[in-house]
């Protein structure tokens, strides 16, 4: 990105009134905040003149939408048609057959199924990715998350979330599906590629880009398909291919596979989980009183601290359902089979739910934390959850850190989209303070710090410091 641009004073998008609102235009979803506002309080239930979709903003509506799973219905639409498909048709078809003729038309995915098909097959889900296998991770996933700040440290500065941020789920996530660490960045422009496309905010030829760029990783990944059905290993991945779902009477199959393999593995947990920790060391630059905070007591203010980020800065805007039959919202009628966008990051700063609906509050002031996820209930993560992001942001800014930490945010550059909201890089300059990392493993056994007694905590939090200033 040339000087020029990456220094431009950013300038928000203000509409007066609904009518100024258009959520394809880049400049407005670079921060829809002030978007999200106006439909708010003046058209809750809004019909985009451009989509034709219904936007939700309220998060009551949205709460009392996501639970209501016979007036709403997922649709079970595969290959990411289902919004495209509602705009033009014919261009959803084009990409459709490129799919058939060159690659897997992906299956719908968990997030797109209803039930009993969802539950059917959130069951297998369940079961491959059981809390006892995913804890069994928490030191790789810490000790990947000190060989990165080790790798970058000395340097005096950093682009957190290409240096961090990205590598680090990735990592984690290739750890689980069997994937060589060498491959992460051509994994990652996969993921790109795919999560532009959701964005829906593509020309017809970079849409088309977007799917080759996915059929080329349904090649890389059906050789591996093959040989675990083959010969299964240890892998979650083993698990996915060959665990079969009773009430199907098989496993997954090859377009379920390469559906799930971009969705809901590598870009549902890897992309999200890098939003989250890249926006999570941005608001606390932005919040040197919340880090004063986290760093006197990281124990009991951490895990508050990690879901007001997936509140305020949710890595997915909004996602779809389609109406089962005639429903009258504050004074709409959303017709049988209308789409309906559900605006989760509208919701999450609802000034109807939240007390402080923009702002990141101290971690003590903090009510009981609950915001709009994608699922109700949530699925369990297979890459580091809040659980295991505690491993990362202590890495990263808690008791074991040890980094002075400044901000260049006119280098903070955003991927704007109608559906995911994404950092593509956050600059900083960073100090080390404190152990070596070779002596920082000589003194702490090999155990997530979570773990860990209070008693070492403390020995621990005592014998090492960390600042951002």
């Amino acid at each position: 990105m040339p000087a020029t641009e990456a220094k431009r004073p950013y300038e928000p998008v203000i509409p007066e009134s609904p009518e100024d609102v258009n959520l394809l235009d880049a400049d407005l979803q670079n921060c829809p905040y002030h978007a999200y506002g106006k439909l708010r309080d003046e058209a809750p239930v809004w019909k985009d003149p451009v989509t034709g979709f219904y936007v939700i903003t309220r998060f009551e509506d949205l709460r009392n939408i996501l639970l209501d799973t016979e007036a709403y219905v997922s649709g079970m639409r595969g290959g990411q048609g289902g919004g495209r498909g509602r705009i033009d048709a014919e261009r959803a078809k084009r990409m459709q057959k490129l799919y058939e003729d060159k690659g897997w038309l992906p299956a719908p995915t968990l997030a797109g199924r209803d039930d009993p098909n969802h539950k059917q097959m959130r069951a297998m889900f369940n079961e491959a990715f059981r809390p006892k296998k995913i804890k069994e991770m928490d030191p790789f996933v810490e000790a990947t998350a000190y060989k990165l700040l080790d790798a970058f440290v000395s340097d005096g500065h950093c682009d957190w979330v290409r240096q961090f941020a990205v590598p680090l789920p990735l990592i984690v996530i290739g750890r689980q599906m069997g994937v060589p660490e060498e491959d992460i960045w051509q994994i990652k422009a996969w993921t790109d590629a795919w999560v532009q496309r959701l964005g829906m905010m593509q020309t017809e030829d970079e849409e088309k880009w977007s799917v080759e760029m996915e059929i080329e990783a349904q090649h890389y990944f059906q050789p591996i398909f093959e040989r675990l059905r083959k010969e299964p290993d240890d892998t979650l991945l083993s698990e996915l291919v060959n665990r079969v779902i009773p009430e199907w009477g098989r496993p997954l199959n090859d377009n379920e596979l390469h559906a799930e393999m971009m969705a809901d593995t590598f870009v549902g947990g890897s992309e999200t989980t890098t939003n989250a920790i890249g926006f999570g060391v941005k608001l606390l630059v932005e919040n040197p009183q919340v880090w004063q905070t986290l760093k006197a007591d990281p124990d009991q203010h951490l895990r508050t601290f990690i879901e007001e980020v997936l509140r305020l800065e949710g890595p997915v805007q909004g996602l779809f359902r389609t109406a089962a039959k005639d429903i009258e919202l504050h004074g709409v009628t959303i017709p049988e089979g209308a789409m309906l966008n559900i605006r989760y990051a509208a919701g999450n700063r609802d000034e109807r739910e939240f007390e402080c609906p923009e702002r990141l509050p101290e971690p003590q002031q903090a009510g009981p934390p609950h915001r709009l996820r994608l699922r109700h209930p949530p699925l369990p993560r297979r890459s580091p959850s809040p659980a295991r992001a505690v491993l990362v942001f202590q890495g990263a800014a808690g008791p074991g850190g040890g980094n002075v930490v400044r901000p260049r945010q006119e280098r903070l550059r955003h991927r704007p989209q109608l559906r995911p909201k994404s950092l593509k890089g956050a600059a900083h300059r960073v100090r080390r303070q404190g152990l070596t990392a070779k002596r920082r493993q000589n003194q702490r056994e090999p155990l997530a710090w979570a773990t860990r007694s209070p008693k070492t905590q403390e020995s621990t939090r005592a014998s090492r410091r960390c600042s951002v200033q």
